[in-house]
């Protein structure tokens, strides 16, 4: 059983193993965090936080039933009703639908929780998977655009009108 949990400060531990374990993987369909994002992680990882507390970004973990970190489904750069989404699953978990799901369960919590209406997100020409999962959730190809440096797809999603929940409920 997977579930989907708002990035955490004691996620860190796990959010690096999963970095760490998918780096060549993830290193063939999008480009490579670099030695420092590992060297410093620590250090990111209270950034990340600090943009999540500030509502400049809303990170997500696909969490598995042992604690591992299968996945990752970030809304990020927020500003006037907008984000950017992003994802990413383990290469053990890819091909069973937890990317689809998270992202399904992200697009609600958009809309109702964190009150956005727009979200843009892009993949690279050659990634059919990060693409047929945009596709499935209900996102429309915008043009064409370069993602550090590969030919890709643009794509946006509007939300429906979100049920926002009162603060601290």
């Amino acid at each position: 059983m997977t579930e989907l949990q708002r990035l955490r400060a004691e996620h860190a531990p796990a959010l690096l193993a999963f970095e760490q374990a998918n780096r060549a993987y993830f290193a063939a369909s999008v480009p490579d965090r670099g030695d420092a994002y590992f060297a410093d992680f620590d250090a990111r990882h209270a950034e990340l936080l600090a943009g999540q507390a500030a509502g400049r970004d809303h990170l997500h973990l696909i969490i598995g039933g042992d604690g591992e970190v299968l996945g990752r489904v970030n809304l990020i750069d927020v500003e006037d009703g907008s984000a950017e989404l992003g994802f990413r699953v383990a290469q053990a978990a890819a091909g069973r639908g937890l990317a689809t799901s998270a992202v399904r369960q992200v697009l609600v919590l958009a809309a109702d929780t964190y009150g956005l209406r727009t979200l843009r997100a892009a993949a690279a020409v050659d990634n059919a998977g990060s693409r047929t999962v945009l596709q499935r959730t209900g996102f429309l190809p915008v043009g064409e655009t370069v993602l550090d440096g590969r030919p890709a797809i643009g794509y946006a999603r509007d939300l429906p009108a979100g049920r926002q929940r009162p603060a601290g409920a």
